[in-house]
């Protein structure tokens, strides 16, 4: 009559605990307090793509009225210098403290372009 499918089943239900146990696998194996050197940040941006993108949110300042022109061209200056400084590192090539730097300083011309766009110091009225 009706034979039970169970060989199907028992082979869903094991291939399902194989992905499971296998996806698992890789999470252990993670350190949260160290990454290993040869593992990249996950939010890591190349130095190129962070300055198209603050070369951007400058411009966008600008256009929608967020930075007035003295703000825009003070943080073109500071950009202008951060471009100087990595052109000067990358002469020798680019070592980890000179990454880590560079880094830092766009992080922080970053927190700046978001300050002036968000100060409300430029609203017409």
């Amino acid at each position: 009559m009706f034979k039970t499918p169970t060989v199907p089943v028992l082979t869903l239900a094991a291939f399902a605990g194989a992905v499971a146990l296998a996806s698992a696998v890789p999470a252990t194996a993670q350190s949260y307090n160290h990454p290993a050197p040869h593992q990249v940040r996950d939010n890591w941006q190349s130095i190129n793509v962070r300055q198209a993108s603050l070369d951007r949110r400058i411009d966008m300042g600008v256009r929608n009225g967020g930075l007035s022109r003295r703000e825009a061209t003070r943080l073109r200056s500071e950009f202008n210098t951060l471009l100087r400084l990595e052109a000067s590192y990358r002469r020798g090539g680019l070592i980890q403290w000179e990454r880590t730097d560079l880094d830092r300083r766009f992080d922080r011309l970053s927190a700046q372009i978001r300050m002036e766009r968000r100060d409300r110091d430029n609203r017409r009225g």
